[in-house]
This record gives C-alpha cells, structure tokens and sequence, in this order.
C-alpha cells in the first residue's frame, strides 16, 4: 500500500516580531497562506523497524537532519509503531527559501503516516506533534490561511485571501533563519505592519488593501545581510507586480499579480535576475 501527500509551499502576507520569550523563541504575529507549489511525498510501509527517505535532488539530507525524518521517528516513537517506512519526497519547493518547505514536508509526512498506519489521530494532536518540530510545521499540518502567534503555532483560520497570481523568485543564496532572527532588533523597527487591518483586508476581500498592508520585519535584515534580495524586490516592482513582499526570513520574494496578462512579462523579466522563478496560484 502507498500513500501520496502534497506539501505545499505557505507565504506570509504579515510577519511581526513583538518581543524575545523566556523561552528563547520569538513571539510573533503572522498571516499565513499556501500557494500551488509543493512537494509531493510517496510513503510506503516496509517490514523491518527503518526509516529509509529518498529523493530525486541530492542537496537535501536524507537523515536525522531531514524534517520528514524526524517527523517520521517522532509518530513512530509516540504511537509505538514497530514497522518501518519507505518516504520518496519530490522536491519542487527550493530550500531554504523562507517557504517553509520542510515544514511542509514534516506535515505531510505526519498526515500521511496517520493515514497509512490507521492510527487516527486527531487534527489537533498533528499540530502539537507538529509544534514539537518546528514552528510553521502546525500551520502546514492544515494549510489554508490563518493568523499565527505565539512562536506561531497558535493558529486562527481566516478566509483565503483574494484569487491572484503569485510570482516566486529565489536568488541562489540560502539565509538562515536562526541568523536572521539573531541580527533582529525590535528596537530598530520603525513600522509594525498590522495583522488585524491584513485580516480586515482579506475578509473584505480587498487584494488592493491586502497588497497595501503586505508587511515583514525580518526583510530589513535579510536585505543588509544580501543587498541583492533588495534588488530583487526592486526589479519585481518595476516589472508591476501589484504587491512585493519578502516570504519569511528570505530570501525568497513574492509579488501578488491580479492581471494574468502581467504574469508572462514579470515571470520572464525576473528570469533574466535569478534562475529559481515561479508563476503559481493562491491555494484558496
């Protein structure tokens, strides 16, 4: 028997850094939602007490390093699961790109190992094993869109946002997350963008308003960190998009495109800029 799991990438229409916790985590306020760009994962049970992953790119660990492993072995340990799996992940999401692709993975991987072992577990239970992995691993778990706090596992569904286009493009770079957060400083945040007006604006279904209150703190960083991403979100606005912002830590930008006629022009225009370039939807 096998099982198939897509993994799509998320976006975050909002990031707000409010403080440092005790804890050594951050707290936040996001809005979050997922786009037609994923991964896919085949699993399929094997007879011996392993966890074997494959993929077709060979720039990604296959280990314990590896997110959908580790979701893998935490679902094995909790639930006392003797039998093993054979995980095959398709990568098409780029790594560590502020998308959350291994997030995804590791949601994925949950879900499908609920389904093939019948070990029915509730959606909320996912999401707390989901937590016990990473931060964007509970959002991933459901998808859709949904304001996130705390270190953003808490989650409040919202309705999709307006239906548009969205432009992905990605330099080859890698930015790392824990640096990004690490060279933050709330202090030097002249502008917190609002996640209450971004929630107005999507439940109104205003993509002009949603473009306005595109907002993430963490971009200054990743821009004095790489100058080039800044020269990507540039490009990106002059070639039209409607609304540009930076995915996550980076170094991935986006811009929201509601005329499919503008779609061909910015899609070819980045491609000149960077390699890693993506014409997809909103998964609303």
């Amino acid at each position: 028997m096998k099982i198939y799991e897509k993994a799509p990438a998320k976006i975050n229409l909002m990031l707000d850094v409010l403080h440092k916790r005790p804890d050594g985590y951050h707290e936040v306020e996001m809005i979050m939602t997922m786009v037609d760009l994923a991964d896919r994962l085949e699993m399929k049970e094997l007879p011996r007490d392993t966890i074997i992953i494959s993929s077709q790119v060979g720039y990604i660990p296959l280990d314990e390093k590896n997110l959908a492993f580790q979701a893998a072995k935490l679902i094995k340990e909790r639930y006392q699961v003797s039998k093993g799996v054979y995980i095959h992940l398709d990568k098409k999401i780029p790594v560590a790109a502020g998308l959350a692709g291994g997030s995804s993975d590791a949601a994925a991987t949950l879900r499908g190992l609920n389904r093939l072992w019948d070990l029915n577990i509730p959606l909320e239970e996912l999401q707390a094993l989901g937590a016990e992995l990473g931060s964007d691993v509970p959002f991933c778990v459901t998808g859709g869109t949904a304001l996130a706090t705390g270190r953003g596992e808490q989650l409040t569904p919202l309705p999709g946002p307006p239906q548009c286009w969205v432009i992905l493009a990605k330099l080859p770079i890698n930015v790392s997350t824990a640096e990004v957060y690490g060279r933050f400083r709330s202090d030097k945040i002249q502008k917190h963008p609002s996640a209450r007006r971004m929630q107005e604006a999507i439940e109104q279904g205003s993509f002009p308003a949603v473009c306005s209150e595109l907002g993430n703190v963490l971009e200054d960083v990743t821009l004095q960190m790489h100058p080039e991403v800044a020269q990507l979100r540039e490009t990106m606005i002059r070639l039209g998009a409607d609304g540009v912002l930076m995915s996550g830590s980076g170094p991935t930008v986006f811009g929201l495109v509601s005329k499919e006629s503008k779609v061909a022009r910015i899609y070819n225009g980045l491609r000149g800029f960077c390699k890693e370039v993506y014409a997809v939807r909103l998964l609303t």
